[in-house]
This record gives C-alpha cells, sequence and structure tokens, in this order.
C-alpha cells in the first residue's frame, strides 16, 4: 500500500540573479511500513527533501501526497493539525526542552492533542519499554546521556503512532554503541509495529538498516537499491559500491 508519493517536485532558494536548484524534478514513492533512507553528498539536496516532505519547506514545483492528502496545499491550521496528527520527527540534535523531564517530553505530544491522562501513562510507558528508557523517564535531559537523549527524541517522535517517521541524521551526534542501539530500535518498530521510516544520512552504516536506499545527487535521484533477502553486511558492501560510484571517499563525501 502506498503511503507517501513524491511527484515531479521541484525546489529553488534564492532570486533571479542568484537562483539555485536543490531538488530537481524528483518523483518517488514510499510504501506504508518501508524503511527508507536517503543519502547524498553534501548539497545533494537531501534534507531539502526531508524539509519539503516535513512541510517545515515549501516545494517550488510539484507535489507531495501523504496517503489522500496533497501537504503541498495544506495551510494554517490544517498544516498544523497535520503534523501533530501524521508525523514523527527526529533531529540530529534532540530538540528536547530541558525544563521537561523524559516523561514529560514523550507525553508533551499526545497532551497537545488532548489525550486522556491514563492514555497519555501507558502510551508513555510503552514506548519507553520498547525504547529501553524507563530507567531515564525521571531524569531531565541535562542528566542523560547522548545516546539515552537520541532515544527519548525518538519515542516523542513515535509515541503518537504518526504515518510517517522522518529523521534527520538521527545517529550523528551518538557514538557507534548507541547508534547501533538507537538502529536496532528503528528497525524493531519498523518490523514489527509497522511503523514508517524515513531516514537522511550520511553514513552508510546506519543507511544499511533500511529495507531501501535512495541515492541523492545534484537534487535528482543517482540510485535506488533494496536490501530485499540480503543480509545487512551484504546490504551494506551495496552501499558502498554505490557510494564509491558517487565519487569520493565515504566517509568525508557522504
Amino acid at each position: 500500500m502506498e503511503l507517501l508519493k513524491i511527484q515531479h517536485i521541484e525546489k529553488y532558494y534564492g532570486n533571479k540573479s542568484s537562483l539555485t536548484k536543490a531538488i530537481d524534478d524528483l518523483s518517488f514513492s514510499v510504501e506504508k511500513g518501508e524503511f527508507v533512507a536517503i543519502m547524498g553528498a553534501s548539497g545533494s539536496g537531501k534534507t531539502t527533501l526531508l524539509n519539503c516532505i516535513s512541510t517545515i519547506d515549501r516545494v517550488t514545483a510539484g507535489h507531495i501526497y501523504l496517503e489522500d492528502t496533497d501537504i503541498t496545499a495544506l495551510k494554517g491550521r490544517q498544516l498544523g493539525r497535520f503534523r501533530r496528527e501524521k508525523l514523527g520527527f527526529i533531529f540530529q540534535d534532540f530538540n528536547l526542552l530541558d525544563t521537561l523531564t523524559a516523561y514529560e517530553n514523550i507525553a508533551l505530544a499526545l497532551s497537545i492533542q488532548k489525550k486522556p491522562a491514563p492514555q497519555i501513562d501507558q502510551a508513555v510507558k510503552t514506548v519507553a519499554q520498547q525504547l529501553g528508557i524507563t530507567e531515564v523517564l525521571k531524569k531531565y535531559p541535562y542528566q542523560m546521556s547522548g545516546g539515552q537523549k537520541q532515544r527519548v527524541a525518538s519515542a516523542r517522535a513515535i509515541v503518537t503512532e504518526p504515518k510517517l517517521v522522518l529523521a534527520d541524521e538521527p545517529t550523528g551526534a551518538l557514538d557507534s554503541k548507541s547508534a547501533k542501539m538507537l538502529l536496532e530500535r528503528f528497525r524493531y518498530l519498523n518490523t514489527e509495529h509497522s511503523a514508517t521510516i524515513m531516514m537522511v544520512t550520511h553514513d552508510s552504516f546506519t543507511a544499511s538498516y533500511a529495507s531501501r536506499v535512495i541515492f541523492i545527487k545534484d537534487g535528482k535521484i543517482f540510485n535506488e537499491i533494496s536490501r530485499g533477502d540480503d543480509s545487512r553486511k551484504q546490504f551494506f558492501d551495496k552501499i558502498i559500491d554505490v557510494v564509491t560510484l558517487l565519487g569520493g571517499d565515504v566517509n568525508d563525501a557522504l
């Protein structure tokens, strides 16, 4: 079942005297329950693409559909409701509120939706158990490690059971052990709870946890590979091969 459909989108920045095309006639779709990674060099348009899907930014041309809703046409209250009810965001710098505990940070999204207190409590405890952060629910962000903060941010993103989870470099600020733990939780949520995840990353190891990787170059799709029945190691090797085709050192170019 098709969940997300990108149709011939373009995105320009600047004015007539200095115009930059960040996305160039880009089209693809994401099935419900897919885990898709977006890779590309700095300036390739991958973050711009994520910002357009998340409605943080607006496309210059084209359309983006989530289920049957053309999100490029949403404005005002409709747009606010769409973000609250349909999308979950995971940012590289966590974006947790320092004055709230982990429990309160996670519960905030449900409180905004005016969910009853018992339902909020159950949902927060359930997602905390799934992500292995039950022991930090009473702690404030300054009392947590980077890995714990990122898992709290992930819990906040998925506690509302959004149609689509958008993650921007979710492992960028984590050490290797914390990154692997977070990615295992992503895969668990994807396989066991059918969460649809779209993740922008520069890291081939991180991308290897996805079921499909779309490579962006100069605002266009350069290549696309699916994991299929491959092991994660086999898929990682295939990702490295495409990264090499993109040119440059793997760690520096992407």
